[in-house]
């Protein structure tokens, strides 16, 4: 096992936690939150801002998120920034937490969030060491426990953890809702949708119907949509095969519009394929290129799994978007039918809202399909 802790040979006693790694490194800290242990994916985020948007994105469902920036909850947390009503994200890591923040908006700190969340984080590690690791290592599971836990035993559950596969069913919701408006119909598919999307399209006066990831695509298409928005959510797309055959008898009866997860269910349906990264995209600093424009745009991201660019040959899905760190997919478009997805989020929240105006193509697309259909 690798001990990572200060230069003396105990830790400080205010560090009154550890987060021990299934590799068996152990990093030393103090807890903030609720005193509960937690287990997850450790996973990190290059974002310098937006940590409430990110604890409440349902795509972190299952993780334990260290964050890369070093100074944690100087602006608290206040009732306007949520992207779900509860939390799906397992934990938090950061170097250091801010007890008393400053910001008008300001409503409670962030450990007091947490506490009440019954949500557990670390702070007082060193992040930057652990964000190196994973970025040497790949993704690997965590569990943040008391300082006085048995180090051998943890690493033997974390082993012996098999990754949760019903990660979108936990997350997605279970009855359908609307979203009044007086523009275009849109059915958006709920696989852990940011509340950001649902605000961009009520901003273009969309009537909005929000499904679960299970509903049919005959209930859909009974619901007589303009327009259908495949959201974003956790986990691999792979685990959720009944949204695939739904998409494919979507494609065609009405523009679809994927972000993120919904566009890797998108691309799988067309028939191309999928695969984990190694440490994923995750923060509101990710260079993205658009192929068509050949102009570069800042994007959010938040996934752990891309698609296979040369499985796209044998499809109908022409690539649109590429990320300049790694040159993986960022975006396609249908051949025939009129659909597009890209894997960043254009809604931003948190991050640069350089690619908002893919909602107004969406609009745009929705437009042109209705008039081609009278």
């Amino acid at each position: 096992m690798n001990f990572v802790q200060p230069d003396n040979q105990q830790p400080p006693t205010k560090m009154n936690k550890k987060l021990i790694l299934e590799t068996g490194e152990i990093f030393y800290g103090e807890g903030f939150g609720a005193d509960a242990e937690t287990l997850g994916e450790i996973v990190f985020s290059t974002g310098m801002t937006g940590y409430q948007e990110l604890i409440s994105d349902p795509s972190c469902c299952g993780q334990i998120v260290c964050l890369t920036y070093p100074l944690i909850g100087n602006y608290g947390i206040n009732r306007d920034d949520y992207e779900s009503i509860e939390p799906a994200i397992k934990g938090l890591i950061v170097k250091e937490i801010c007890d008393m923040p400053s910001n008008f908006r300001s409503q409670m700190t962030l450990s007091e969030f947490f506490k009440k969340k019954n949500l557990s984080g670390i702070s007082g590690i060193d992040t930057r060491k652990l964000t190196r690791l994973l970025r040497d290592k790949g993704i690997v599971k965590g569990k943040i426990v008391n300082v006085g836990a048995d180090e051998n035993t943890v690493i033997a559950e974390l082993k012996s953890t098999k990754p949760p596969t019903n990660q979108v069913e936990t997350v997605s919701t279970r009855t359908s809702y609307a979203n009044p408006g007086r523009g275009f119909k849109v059915v958006l598919m709920d696989f852990g949708t940011k509340l950001g999307i649902i605000r961009e399209l009520s901003q273009r006066n969309c009537d909005i119907i929000v499904v679960s990831h299970n509903t049919s695509a005959e209930e859909i298409l009974l619901m007589n949509p303009d327009g259908i928005l495949l959201s974003n959510g956790p986990g691999n797309p792979q685990d959720i095969p009944h949204v695939q055959e739904t998409v494919k008898k979507l494609l065609g009866k009405a523009p679809i519009f994927g972000i993120c997860l919904g566009h890797q269910l998108l691309c799988l349906a067309c028939g191309a394929k999928n695969y984990k990264l190694k440490f994923g995209h995750r923060g509101g600093n990710h260079p993205v290129l658009d192929l068509k424009t050949n102009k570069v745009s800042i994007t959010s991201q938040n996934h752990g799994y891309a698609i296979d660019k040369e499985s796209l040959k044998n499809t109908d899905l022409i690539e649109t978007h590429v990320a300049l760190n790694d040159r993986t997919n960022e975006g396609v478009k249908h051949k025939i039918h009129p659909c597009f997805s890209v894997q960043f989020h254009p809604e931003a929240s948190p991050g640069p809202e350089d690619t908002n105006y893919l909602f107004d193509e969406f609009v745009d697309l929705m437009r042109q399909f209705t008039d081609v259909s009278v």
